[in-house]
């Protein structure tokens, strides 16, 4: 099926990565112990999975699975909801909840993902309801080369002064070709930002849960926001996003959720509950299954001689490996050499397009069992310079390898062609 180049690599890279997965092994039994003591706690019962119908008032199964994910993300309190359509729903709502007219939000880890910068309205107020509409500013901060600019935040803030509400932190790289942030380092800017201002510091931690050991809530993140489609959904869960934090910040976003009075008593289940818990539950194994893949990916795209990142050697803060190409064709061939290796549409080629949420067309690889899942296999990136593939996730380090293989085994095909 395979080339003996590539199965060469392949027996390299697994015995090259071997001291890697022992740590990735580790921190998912740590991540797992964790979830595992607040289940318990919470005396987590199967009468808790039958959901719920209109209003929703006195679902046990809702209340109990808040605050594992508040106890688990070491916050003070949170909320899960299938109802959240994805991560830049989630986001939606927490920004909306803490800003308000006259407002600062100020991003220091660059421009946001892009589907959130229309949320914020960066290129101004357009009436198509975004933060610019309300009256919020925008200002931000970048890298000093890849790393974080303390200079540039205080300089910020001292700008701003009070007017200045939102810290934001995007942990991962989002299509940005800059490294992801670790817990430590989002801990330095907690402290820093804490120290100088009274601003909430809101970290977007897609792509991140149980990546490592700790999450920002435990380093002094005010309030986190993700997807369930991606790493805290397990690979199970169909829908849904998560905001969890320091209570108050949580409740404001609660009333952007339903409304101002209900927050977080009203909202029906509808069954859904079963496959959030077990996804939870199942969610740090199925983290590190897709970075077992990345640093899989990694090794294998270096030495065909590719331009990576992180390396195969580098611990890494979410699941997202890069892999850039430069030219335009080599991207859609990855990912067409993903999609075709999928479980499911493994039989559709896809092509890039214009998608809503995106300046540029962007390819995606998805074949996932739940729409759009991340932390299935998928592959995607917009169609510019450098012509980078964004890849992550897969349910197992099986599936996976055979993904990558496959992509690299197309892209070799057609350089011999």
């Amino acid at each position: 099926m395979f080339s003996e180049k590539l199965m060469t690599i392949a027996t390299e890279a697994e015995k090259e990565l071997k001291p890697i997965f022992e740590e990735l092994e580790r921190i998912s039994f740590e991540n797992t112990k964790r979830v595992l003591e607040y289940f318990k706690e919470h005396r987590v019962s199967d009468s808790m999975f039958g959901g719920t119908t209109g209003y929703g008032y006195d679902d046990q199964g809702r209340e109990t699975l808040d605050k594992i994910y508040a106890d688990v993300f070491g916050a003070e309190s949170a909320f899960v909801r299938h109802t959240i359509a994805n991560g830049t729903s989630a986001l939606t709502i927490g920004l909306f909840g803490l800003l308000r007219p006259g407002d600062v939000m100020l991003s220091v880890t660059n421009r946001p993902y892009d589907t959130l910068c229309e949320v914020i309205g960066i290129d101004g107020a357009n009436g198509d309801g975004s933060l610019a509409d309300f009256g919020v500013e925008y200002d931000q901060v970048d890298f000093n080369g890849d790393k974080i600019d303390f200079e540039g935040i205080e300089n910020k803030l001292k700008q701003h002064g009070d007017r200045v509400k939102v810290v934001f932190i995007q942990r991962s790289k989002g299509y940005l070709n800059r490294p992801t942030l670790t817990i430590d380092q989002i801990g330095e800017i907690c402290d820093f930002v804490h120290a100088r201002s009274k601003a909430w510091v809101v970290v977007d931690n897609c792509y991140g849960e149980f990546c490592e050991d700790r999450e920002p809530c435990h380093v002094g993140a005010d309030m986190i926001i993700g997807s369930l489609i991606k790493n805290p959904g397990g690979g199970i869960a169909q829908s849904g996003g998560y905001i969890a934090g320091k209570a108050r910040a949580v409740e404001l976003a609660s009333y952007r959720l339903t409304s101002a009075g209900t927050g977080t008593e009203v909202g029906a289940t509808l069954g859904q509950n079963r496959d959030m818990f077990k996804g939870f539950f199942l969610a740090p194994h199925i983290v590190m299954q897709a970075k077992k893949t990345a640093h899989f990916a990694a090794y294998v795209f270096e030495k065909l001689g590719f331009d990576v990142y992180p390396k195969y050697d580098e611990m890494r803060s979410d699941i997202i490996q890069t892999v850039k190409f430069g030219y335009a064709d080599g991207l859609i061939k990855f990912c067409q050499g993903i999609q075709s290796a999928s479980a499911v549409d493994s039989y559709v080629t896809p092509m890039p397009w214009a998608m809503p949420g995106y300046k540029d067309e962007v390819i995606m690889a998805a074949g996932t069992f739940t729409q759009g899942s991340s932390i299935e296999l998928s592959a995607d990136g917009p169609v510019r310079p450098p012509y980078t593939a964004f890849f992550q996730g897969s349910l197992t380090y099986e599936s996976g390898k055979i993904a990558i293989l496959t992509a690299a085994e197309k892209l070799l095909e057609d350089k011999n062609a």
